[in-house]
């Protein structure tokens, strides 16, 4: 199987990779440099970097840097002794350099509104595919969502099982009403996305909350959503608070949790006002 084949298939789907490269070699090693080990997401491999301990630390090393997105770089120094143990009589020394492949985050942005619009646009700037979602034809469309990757005009409930949402997917609701907003984030509290935004008063959210609550949902699984969206930075226009969501979607995926977590609401503590443009 070809590493880099396998790896572009991969990040189309939207899965995590991580793939693991010796980049420097000193006396004689198992391998060569430039050898390559891709491990999945699933903890399957590609590849090789030489077998023995090595490749069994590489691959713990890969599993954290998939979950920590951050490179690593590792030295091992198969010294007689060591070599031996372990099968690799070699003696030599090599280095391997571990890095993160991710795929394009996929914002779904449920909703054609003005917001919507603009957050569309920003958002593809800003490196995320946009993929809209309403149930009017007249909102829905390429005219006004030319840079969208995907255009859905059909009923919320249909469309969602349909689409490819996993732990790289980015959900924005705002649809053009209570109602609406309740019957997507009912679907999309339970979707393993990475993120989960709301747009409205803090009023409105806890009281699409509640009503949820009622249906059966625990208080428990809104801890993750982030509503009102967007980071609190007085935004007025439709403009305005596209960017302010954009810019906690980017800290979300940088995983600046120092940042997005002191500006992001509690649903559980209810502290931290957020601006009243937001409200419908």
């Amino acid at each position: 199987m070809d590493v880099f084949e396998e790896l572009v298939r991969l990040r189309s789907q939207g899965r995590k990779c991580a793939l693991a490269t010796i980049v420097d070699v000193r006396g004689s090693i198992p391998s060569y440099q430039t050898a390559k080990l891709l491990v999945r997401d699933d903890g399957t491999m590609a590849g090789t970097v030489g077998g023995g301990c090595v490749e069994a630390d590489v691959w713990s090393a890969a599993r954290e840097v998939m979950e920590t997105e951050k490179p690593k770089r590792l030295t091992f120094n198969l010294g007689q002794d060591a070599a031996y143990d372990n099968g690799l009589i070699c003696g030599g020394q090599l280095d391997v350099f571990i890095e993160p492949v991710l795929p394009v985050p996929r914002a779904f942005i449920f909703g054609a509104g003005h917001i919507s619009k603009s957050l569309s646009k920003v958002a593809t700037l800003a490196g995320f595919a946009s993929v809209v979602i309403d149930d009017r034809a007249a909102f829905a469309n390429r005219e006004r969502f030319p840079e969208a990757e995907e255009i859905h005009a059909a009923e919320y409930e249909e469309v969602f099982p349909k689409l490819p949402i996993n732990q790289t997917s980015y959900l924005i609701v705002a649809t053009r009403g209570h109602r609406d907003d309740m019957r997507v984030l009912k679907l999309a509290i339970g979707s393993p996305a990475r993120y989960i935004a709301m747009i409205g008063s803090k009023r409105k959210v806890l009281g699409v909350i509640r009503e949820l609550e009622k249906e059966g949902i625990p208080r428990a699984a809104f801890e993750r959503l982030h509503a009102p969206m967007g980071l609190d930075i007085g935004a007025i226009s439709p403009e305005e608070i596209a960017i302010s969501v954009a810019a906690e979607m980017i800290a979300v995926r940088r995983n600046a949790e120092s940042n997005w977590r002191a500006l992001s609401m509690s649903i559980c503590a209810g502290d931290a006002p957020r601006p009243a443009a937001l409200a419908k």
